[in-house]
């Protein structure tokens, strides 16, 4: 084995070691949350107290199913054993469909049932930031997205080691799922996978601010089969928000909009994609903008010719 083979090896181990280490104080976290599950809110967004996050695509997903007329407008969910009110949904519905199966259990076992569910998704996250940086052969760039994306480290008092985990296992947010599909789509397209690549992305657009943010890492790693990939993601955002095709859903959410608007106060669960993501731009600065630089460039021989 040469120097260089063994270098790799022993970084490789170190960085499992680190990615181990984040989990284990993750999952204190995660326990440090459990009893702010049963706890109301005062919502941002309304004047009266809520239930968590995850009462809005619980009790969405069930009117999805029942009466989808209302998904924007459910005021009350009591039979759902939602109180005293459900947050509101202010999201593209696709992201109700991946909710779904969650229905045939009770509100509050969903909630931790997703919360264990996006905890184990920790694992691929890792797995898929060192697939997506090892080319790069920077142990310390990995080391440091690793670090962001399974702990970002803030311990507060009662709040575990991690402020925007914390609040993330707590409210039954979506953030780890969000990262999750993100990293995936650029990873199916650096593999060369463009048409899964586009479907994974197109859902990530139930939530289209960090959508908007990542579009350019997106492109990046499609490439080599951009018009593909773009399609691709376009049939299926068609497919996956085709509820606002039915009847009164469309004005519910346009309405929706006006009220509250897509864009919300920076709570600490939304730094788990941002930041994440922020860093991998930063770490392809160089690359996308000469991909970026090209592409203007090919449009404008195109528009001459």
């Amino acid at each position: 084995m040469s120097t260089r083979e063994f270098g790799k090896d022993r970084a490789r181990i170190v960085l499992l070691i680190l990615a181990s280490a984040l989990l284990c104080l993750n999952a204190a976290t995660f326990a440090a949350a459990f009893n702010e599950t049963f706890i109301v809110d005062f919502g941002c967004c309304t004047n009266h107290l809520v239930a968590k996050d995850f009462s809005a695509f619980y009790s969405s997903a069930w009117m999805l199913l029942h009466d989808p007329s209302k998904i924007y407008s459910v005021n009350n969910a009591s039979a759902l054993g939602i109180y005293p009110h459900p947050q509101p949904f202010k999201y593209l519905p696709s992201i109700l469909f991946v909710m779904s199966p969650l229905l045939v259990l009770d509100y509050h076992d969903a909630l931790i049932a997703f919360d264990l569910v996006q905890f184990a998704l920790l694992i691929p996250i890792g797995y898929l930031i060192y697939e997506l940086l090892k080319g790069k052969e920077n142990p310390y760039a990995i080391a440091l997205i690793l670090i962001i994306a399974l702990l970002e480290p803030s311990p507060l008092p009662g709040w575990g080691f991690s402020a925007p985990y914390y609040w993330q296992w707590a409210e039954g947010q979506t953030k780890v799922l969000l990262l999750f599909l993100l990293l995936l789509s650029f990873y199916l397209g650096k593999r060369g996978r463009p048409i899964i690549s586009g479907v994974v992305f197109g859902l990530a657009w139930f939530d289209p601010r960090f959508a908007l943010i990542s579009l350019p890492l997106f492109l990046l790693y499609n490439k080599m089969k951009l018009r593909v990939a773009l399609c691709s993601m376009l049939a299926a955002m068609i497919v996956f928000d085709s509820p606002l095709l039915i009847p009164g859903v469309g004005s519910e959410f346009a309405s929706m909009v006006l009220r509250i608007g897509l864009t919300t106060p920076i709570y600490p669960y939304a730094y788990i994609p941002l930041i994440a993501i922020l860093a991998l731009i930063a770490l392809n600065w160089e690359e996308l903008y000469h991909f970026l630089f090209s592409t203007r460039s090919m449009v404008k021989e195109v528009k001459n010719y």
